[in-house]
């Protein structure tokens, strides 16, 4: 046995608390590998979703235009996707603050679209003109984009809520096995200087000392990353939850009176316009229309943001009766509600623009070394173990192991 064998087994006997860290650092490593390293790789792309999606946008060009052309009408563009899709029911109208686009959603109702969330298609519209840029089919119609399948494999392997909760879990146990590697650090490393690579000495100690070295430098980076993972992966029952209670509180009121019909409904421009109105420091992003599972039967919800770097990120709904087009009330979102949009841009590393895109990029790719080196290493122990559980006869004469 060699002295770093015998000196490892001593800190085993002395410190009872390091064998429980290693052991949960063990397994929760071993369960969770495999579907993280599949997270790691398909979020490389997704950190750059913008830049990859405007590689591969196929659509028409954007018009040319005098600076400060205003954009079209929301009800002009709500009319002509009604004469594409006849019968069809508008879901929602998104207007971009970063492009000169308006995109529709639409489905054939809103309980197709309750029962199959992917059964929506939508309509790019040039904000200033009103031409259509481009049509796109229910997802999976025409195969996925490849945006399109790393976004599903990254959020729920295809599975919906299952596989959300899924990986939720596997990131509660990545995140044990972050907090479990940071215990046995040290008392591991104690003898020896930080960073160093015992590059002469055999290859597992070689990844072993990178596979701890790149652990810890991403440590902050793995938690940050790992928890605001499993809070996405919660978004469908906590936006859930918020639809069972205060929603359903704000609607109470309302109960058992007439949803309007789609002839009824008030200029959706009118309520992008009366939200802009009452809160000036904040940009209309959308205007979903009654009938959202996660909105109001009776109004038109005008999603909301903030116009600083961080509010922006921070989005609130406000209420207009889908009738009459009158302001109803802006409603204040949960904490949980919150915690989840701050999580979102976090997680992939979309609040300072390239540099921290490139950051997150570059760490992304030191956690896939770490995860791999941490699955090869495991192999490589297991293999050691089995060859010095062989009887002595077996081993040759000429064995590393003999020497030591």
């Amino acid at each position: 046995m060699t002295e770093q064998a015998l000196s490892r087994g001593h800190i085993y006997e002395r410190k009872p608390a390091l064998r429980r860290w290693l052991f949960v650092h063990k397994w929760s490593s071993l369960i969770c590998t495999l579907f993280l390293l599949l997270i790691c790789i398909t979020g490389l792309p997704l950190v750059l979703r913008d830049e990859i999606d405007g590689l591969l946008d196929d659509a028409l060009p954007y018009a040319q235009v005098a600076e400060g052309t205003p954009n079209v009408s929301l009800d002009r563009v709500v009319e002509a996707s009604r004469k594409l899709y006849p019968g069809e029911t508008i879901l929602s109208v998104f207007v971009d603050d970063d492009e000169p686009k308006i995109m529709v959603f639409m489905a054939s109702s809103w309980e197709a679209f309750k029962a199959n969330r992917r059964s929506l298609h939508s309509i790019r519209f040039d904000a200033h003109t009103g031409d259509v840029l481009k049509q796109t089919k229910p997802f999976g119609e025409d195969g996925l984009t490849f945006l399109q399948l790393m976004l599903s494999l990254h959020r729920d392997l295809f599975a919906g809520l299952a596989g959300e909760l899924f990986l939720g879990a596997m990131a509660l146990l990545f995140i044990a096995a972050i907090v479990s590697g940071i215990a046995i650090y040290g008392p591991f490393m104690r003898k020896l200087d930080f960073g160093t690579v015992r590059a002469a000495r055999s290859p597992r100690l070689k990844w072993l000392d990178l596979h701890n070295l790149l652990g810890v430098v991403t440590v902050g980076w793995a938690l940050v990353v790992g928890a605001t993972g499993v809070i996405n992966e919660l978004s469908t029952p906590l936006f859930a939850l918020w639809q069972q209670t205060d929603v359903r509180a704000m609607l109470a009121p309302l109960q058992g009176k007439p949803v309007p019909h789609t002839s009824e409904l008030s200029s959706p421009q009118a309520a992008y316009d009366t939200v802009k109105a009452a809160f000036p420091d904040m940009t209309a992003t959308s205007v979903v229309y009654p009938g959202s599972p996660f909105g109001s039967p009776f109004h038109y919800v005008v999603w909301t943001k903030g116009k600083e770097p961080l509010t922006s990120r921070l989005f609130s709904p406000v209420l207009v009766d889908a009738r009459s087009g009158a302001l109803v009330s802006a409603v204040t979102m949960p904490w949980y509600l919150r915690a989840l949009e701050l999580s979102r841009p976090l997680h992939f590393g979309d609040y300072g623009g390239m540099p921290l895109k490139i950051i997150w990029v570059v760490l992304d790719l030191a956690t896939i070394f770490v995860l791999g080196s941490g699955l090869y290493l495991w192999l490589a122990r297991s293999q050691a173990a089995k060859t010095q559980q062989r009887p002595a006869a077996a081993l040759p004469l000429s064995s590393p192991g003999a020497a030591e």
